[in-house]
């Protein structure tokens, strides 16, 4: 019997549990009259998680539409199995009075529910109903209203009548808009402004398995099917089809969209009901956090939206949703966000001292780190903003203050503009700067516990570098805290420096005038001409992702990007089949290994080979210069297991080629996987340099 119980708690947990067994021990038997939770005591030593936010449950969905239940049609529905955590908890113990839901009265029969052990609903803080809980609230241009159902069916009439709406959730508000809608999704883009990013599609659950209309628009694995319907609801980028039935703006030039189900039971209501497809993105000034409070959504959002849906339970604090890919067969954190985060880690080794890792500045995330624990924070967002800042810190003070942790040093980036950096400066605590494709490199050993060394291609847009440039292609042979740059590419010096990131035509420019080739710039040629050959205003670097930039400008894709990554998408987008190829040429400069970029060229600019053909060459000779460079550090190092880390590998076609081709030549290959490769994970490999620190 205890066996079987043992076993079912495991096996059996519901969809968000999980459970693992600690300890067990044989005590005597104790006769019991009743079972009960009892108040929270708070005096007791502190072992705290914090719960997650988490999608509408079936039970809740059938009662949400069951005309015969008292919360038929209620959009704030929950149990005990689902509903909001992280975002409405203003302190612990996870107790009601301690959560944005405080200022609602329990009416008595949610009150006979909350103290029931048997009843679903038993202590779920967030419990409510329509007469004692959260209200909608609708108001456009012309009209308030105050009644949730009015409320409910006039948004409705607004996405049927082609205007962009802005609807608060769980962790902010989302723009929602019809995804068929050709003229609602320029004016989203034109007025956010959003000009060629990709926009995140919501789909209304259908058919048994909810995925019905997202097979209509997706081809869809079964691992993807799988996480799009995982009880963290995440947004999943998928394979679209030809003939998707949704507006060709919602990703222009891609091959990919990204797709979710709808997660909390507002979002059930408004997709029911309009029965279509919806283009959901943030709520937000773009590269900033999410907004969460009316009336500055109000305020910042009123030339984009046409109309608002509020509520009136309030959020502790933003999250947006999280977004992940399917890699060589394994779902990959892009984003860390609601339903995954605050994500907590069991770190390899105890850390001395309780320690604040702020991350870099763009795709910015935090973590705390005490004993063997760490927890990273959901994605905060781009640091340029007052606002972003405002919020980066404000989660610094929520981790430390739930977790009950106070941070005695922080961990930054060692890149002086970082704002991430001049705040762990400020901020009176002791510092320990990390460099940038360190802490890269350092994610692969948190995920992947070893004691044999690494080889970690850290390849990615730039980071600050040991020598002083910009970093971006190298590979790092050892251990956190003991890293040795063993390879890298030729470096170049890019006019205009951190232009260059949303500028491609300036990486194709500079490799073209270090080559001896011709190129005329679009723009500003004599000037950018000038500035480069004096090498005024210009940053040295090896970025393999400023590679990616130039050749999206030297094959005509893209010459002013507008989101950063939007020349390297389109690259994957227009790559077709890899095959092998010879590696670029490999030097030994200063004991590493350096690869020369120039045999590229001359393929990248004849506009006699067809577009695939450039774009498959360019990602496979990559791929090759890679596994070359690995074959011939294992030569002089002997063996290691190879990581790939760093934002270039959220590229699905090069890093599941690069896979196929390390482990064909007999190589143990490891990647991010719930740690974004991305800047967002620095913060958890900042952590892991800052074990090795004194």
């Amino acid at each position: 019997m205890v066996g079987t119980f043992t076993r079912d708690l495991i096996q059996r947990a519901p969809a968000i549990a999980r459970p693992h067994i600690i300890d067990s021990k044989t005590v005597d038997c104790e006769y019991m009259q009743h079972f009960e939770i009892r108040t929270s005591d708070a005096s007791t030593p502190a072992h705290i998680h914090i719960p997650l936010d988490y999608f509408t449950c079936r039970d809740c969905l059938r009662e949400l539409n069951d005309h015969d239940n008292r919360r038929y049609r209620y959009p704030f529905i929950n149990c005990t199995q689902c509903g909001p955590r992280y975002t409405l908890i203003r302190a612990l113990p996870y107790d009601r009075n301690n959560t944005t839901m405080s200022i609602f009265t329990l009416c008595e029969k949610c009150q006979r529910e909350y103290n029931d052990p048997l009843e679903r609903r038993f202590h779920a803080e967030p419990i409510a109903c329509a007469d004692c809980g959260p209200q909608l609230q609708y108001r456009d241009k012309a009209d308030t209203i105050e009644d949730s159902d009015l409320a409910l069916q006039r948004s409705i009439k607004a996405l049927q009548d082609g205007q962009i709406i802005a609807v608060k959730g769980i962790g902010g508000y989302h723009l929602l808009c019809d995804a068929g809608n050709d003229d609602a999704i320029i004016s989203l883009r034109t007025h956010k402004p959003r000009p060629d990013k990709p926009l995140a599609v919501m789909f209304p659950s259908a058919g048994e398995d909810e995925l019905e209309l997202i097979r209509q628009a997706a081809v869809l694995s079964a691992d993807e099917a799988a996480l799009i319907r995982s009880p963290a609801r995440p947004i999943v980028i998928v394979d679209k089809k030809s003939d998707t039935g949704l507006s060709s703006h919602i990703a222009p030039g891609l091959q990919q969209i990204g797709v979710f189900l709808p997660y909390s039971p507002l979002h059930h209501l408004l997709l029911q009901s309009f029965a279509r497809p919806v283009v959901a993105t943030s709520a937000n000034i773009s590269g900033e956090p999410l907004l969460s409070e009316q009336q500055e959504v109000q305020q910042r959002l009123s030339h984009i939206s046409d109309a608002f849906l509020h509520h009136n339970r309030a959020i502790a604090r933003p999250a947006d949703d999280s977004l992940v890919r399917i890699i060589s067969g394994h779902a990959r954190l892009l984003r860390s966000g609601r339903g995954m985060a605050p994500m907590e880690l069991t770190l390899p080794y105890a850390i001395a001292r309780p320690t604040l890792a702020v991350g870099g500045h763009m795709k910015n995330t935090i973590a705390l780190a005490w004993s063997t624990r760490m927890v990273i924070a959901p994605h905060i967002g781009d640091l340029d903003s007052p606002r972003s800042q405002a919020i980066f810190e404000q989660i610094i003070t929520d981790l430390q203050q739930l977790y009950e942790v106070r941070a005695e040093r922080v961990v930054c980036d060692a890149h002086h503009g970082y704002a991430s950096h001049r705040w762990a400066y400020q901020c009176g605590l002791a510092v320990i700067p990390v460099f940038h494709h360190h802490a890269h490199a350092a994610t692969l050993e948190l995920e992947y516990p070893q004691q044999t060394p690494w080889l970690v291609f850290t390849w990615d847009g730039v980071g600050y570098g040991e020598d002083n440039s910009l970093w971006g292609g190298e590979a790092l042979l050892g251990r956190p805290g003991s890293w040795q740059r063993v390879a890298s590419f030729r470096p170049f010096r890019i006019p205009g420096a951190e232009r260059g990131a949303r500028q491609p035509w300036r990486s194709a420019a500079a490799l073209c005038w270090h080559a001896g080739l011709d190129y005329k710039a679009p723009q500003e040629h004599k000037l950018v001409r000038h500035a480069w050959e004096n090498n005024i205003n210009c940053a040295n670097t090896s970025a393999v992702g400023r590679l990616f930039d130039a050749a999206a400008a030297l094959t005509g894709l893209l010459q002013q990007a507008s989101y950063e990554g939007q020349g390297p998408m389109l690259l994957e987008a227009n790559s077709t089949r890899l095959q092998q190829l010879q590696a670029l040429p490999i030097s030994e400069r200063d004991d590493i290994l350096q690869a020369d970029w120039k045999p590229l060229l001359p393929i990248l600019m004849d506009h006699t080979i067809s577009l695939p053909q450039r774009c498959n060459h360019f990602h496979a000779t990559l791929a090759a210069t890679l596994v070359e460079q690995a074959s011939l550090a294992r030569q002089r190092y002997g063996d290691f297991q190879v990581g790939l880390a760093g934002g270039v590998f959220q590229n699905k076609r090069l890093t599941e080629f690069v896979i196929a081709e390390l482990e064909s030549e007999g190589f143990r290959v490891c990647y991010n996987q719930s740690i974004p490769c991305n800047d967002g994970g620095l913060c958890a490999g900042q952590i892991m340099e800052a074990i090795t620190a004194v």
